[in-house]
């Protein structure tokens, strides 16, 4: 223990004292010998080995964002690295170099406690999977639990392997929301809104005690597309028919062991270490290896995808496809930063970026990457506003839908030359909403009294210490009603829809990207690269392009990821990006894991509602897929 607190207080040290000179260094504009700590970092760590005949591991745990997120470094600090996540496209790309790779024998899919990322980028990793497979290289699967998330994703694997006392879950999907009605009231704090939309239901846990006829009916078609579409994911590649995996579901919902077996869902029963024995042979290492028995030749994903280079990047071209990845709620104003990593897309930073590509002569197209449930009507529109003078310009923007791109994630994307949307992407949502608080009860009840002046009727028409009048709501309502009306023109305009289709499809309505094709609100089912490739043949540039994405890193943001990295090949860990927040380990229990992660959603989407009018167009519910 001495010598355990010895290292690790050093490393502690170290990494605090670097982070100071660096600091330092950047404060006083060192920039040429700050660029020569980052040289030198990323040169001390060198270049990752891919050896003859390794295994891809694919950690089915890795998060993959659109874009990686940076972790904080007080929180670096704090809680030590975070877990490793790789980008969207460099999965794609490390998988289809994996594919050609001479080096690279086969994929092993090593299943997890969840799946890193959305059902979305879940299909479009499947897809390249796919295409991995039409190579000739064998997919290899395991784990002691499948969940179904996990199973749609490894279903297609030459070999999927369950533990002997394992389980594989079939038992179909479920939504529930908290409703608040009554214990708000019991609290005294009062609560009115304004909304316009039978189906924008994001208020509906706070004035209701038990779901509307139109949000159980909007959920319930939602589940069944997202479920169906599962269903085949699952079906099709064990040569089964969805039917028969929905009787599964119907009457046993958990597989285990050998029922799993013969069910068809996996091919064999199988300890870790007669998973390993069997990887080997792929390898071609020796059974009589001793200790080393246990491991074969292996490189990770994240470290493989280090190796691999983006070619519609590094390509000589002087015309350019700008990719800028917009993630996260929409909140007003500006994010202080370039928006790189801070989880939200504030207004002002995302139309500070698009104005500079528009000014930038070599930009000949522009894709936006939107994977947001919507937030702040006031800057929606501030980003629709550069988006349409970029087009106004000539550049063609094409937008492409990560997991949800919704309600005010729509109104961002509306007027684009084109939509690509994965069949599972959450989206549409068209409705307004605005939720006013009062605690006039609860202050009577403890005892507070509020006063105030005023120099007009409507002055204090946004106090808390009231409830608003009828006058009031009415002319609250008016602003909605107004929003919720320029929503249904940009729709119109921008997807050239007939006014009355656009009405009947809007309301608030969420849609899957499948059904969204079929209403006009999607243009192609595809995914980023779909979405790339599409903007250089609308802006009709050949083979003559490269792609450069957007927001760039800052030159702190660039030093402490390079930091990071070196820090983790020093102790002999693979570099990665971190995510910037940390789950608790008490949450290794199911209940404290859920608890926390519904206390955390609240808490982040209270922190996102900014709009200076109380104008929002958000996705009414966070919909998680476990």
């Amino acid at each position: 223990m001495r010598q355990f607190l010895k290292y690790t207080l050093a490393s502690f040290t170290g990494s605090v004292l670097f982070f100071l000179v660096a600091g330092g260094l950047l404060a006083l504009g060192a920039v040429g010998l700050t660029g020569a700590l980052i040289a030198g970092l990323a040169r001390g760590g060198g270049s990752p080995t891919v050896e003859k005949d390794s295994v891809l591991v694919y950690d089915l745990g890795t998060l993959v964002p659109d874009t990686p997120m940076v972790q904080a470094p007080g929180d670096f600090v704090v809680n030590g690295r975070m877990s490793p996540q790789v980008a969207l496209r460099q999965v794609v790309l490390a998988l289809e170099a994996a594919a050609e790779d001479d080096r690279i024998v086969a994929l092993y899919l090593k299943g997890s406690s969840t799946v890193g990322m959305g059902l979305a980028n879940q299909q479009e990793i499947t897809q390249v999977l796919t295409r991995f497979q039409a190579s000739g290289k064998p997919i290899l699967a395991y784990d002691v639990s499948w969940s179904e998330r996990e199973y749609a994703l490894v279903a297609l694997a030459d070999t999927v392997y369950l533990h002997p006392f394992g389980d594989l879950e079939m038992n179909g999907l479920y939504s529930e929301t908290l409703y608040q009605a009554d214990a708000l009231e019991k609290l005294g704090i009062g609560v009115q809104v304004t909304r316009t939309g039978a189906y924008k239901s994001a208020v509906e846990p706070f004035t209701n005690n038990a779901m509307s006829p139109q949000e159980r009916e909007q959920t319930q078609r939602l589940l069944q597309e997202i479920w169906q579409g599962l269903l085949t994911a699952m079906a099709q590649p064990r040569s089964l028919t969805p039917q028969q995996l929905q009787a599964i579901a119907n009457t046993q919902g958990l597989l285990f062991g050998e029922a799993a077996k013969t069910a068809g869902l996996v091919d064999d029963l199988a300890y870790e270490d007669e998973v390993v024995a069997a990887l080997r042979e792929l390898t071609g290492e020796s059974d009589d290896d001793g200790d080393n028995a246990a491991e074969f030749r292996q490189i990770d994903l994240p470290t493989y995808a280090a190796t691999v280079e983006d070619e519609w990047a590094t390509r000589s071209a002087s015309a350019e496809v700008a990719v800028v990845y917009a993630e996260g709620p929409i909140v007003y104003g500006d994010s202080g930063s370039d928006g790189l990593g801070t989880g939200v897309i504030a207004g002002d930073t995302l139309a500070r970026q698009l104005r500079q590509l528009r000014q930038n002569d070599e930009v000949k197209a522009v894709v936006l990457r939107v994977n947001s449930p919507g937030g702040s009507a006031l800057a929606s529109e501030v980003i629709l506003r550069e988006v349409q003078l970029i087009q106004a310009k000539g550049i063609p923007v094409v937008v492409s839908m990560g997991d949800v791109a919704a309600s005010g994630g729509y109104w961002i994307a509306a007027s684009a030359d084109a939509i690509v949307a994965q069949p599972g992407t959450i989206t549409g949502s068209i409705g307004v909403f605005s939720l006013f608080l009062n605690l006039e009860d609860l202050s009577n009840r403890v005892g507070l009294n509020w006063e105030g002046v005023k120099t007009a009727e409507l002055a204090d028409i946004f106090s808390v210490s009231r409830p608003k009048t009828e006058q009031e709501l009415g002319i609250l309502q008016g602003t909605v009603d107004t929003l919720y009306n320029a929503f249904l023109d940009r729709v119109e305009g921008g997807r050239q829809l007939p006014r009355a289709e656009v009405a009947n499809l809007a309301q608030g309505r969420v849609w899957s990207g499948q059904a969204g094709q079929s209403l006009g609100l999607v243009d192609e089912l595809g995914g980023l690269q779909q979405a790339i490739e599409t903007a250089a043949n609308l802006a009709e540039l050949s083979e003559d392009w490269r792609i450069e994405s957007y927001p760039k890193p800052s030159d702190w943001q660039q030093f402490w990821v390079t930091f990071l990295g070196a820090q983790g090949q020093a102790r002999g860990r693979r570099p990665l990006v971190t995510q910037p927040f940390a789950v608790s380990p008490l949450a290794t229990d199911t209940l404290t894991a859920q608890g926390e992660r519904f206390l955390g959603d609240s808490l982040a989407l209270i922190a996102t509602l900014n709009d200076p009018r109380g104008l929002y167009m958000r996705l009414p519910y966070t919909l998680r897929l476990d």
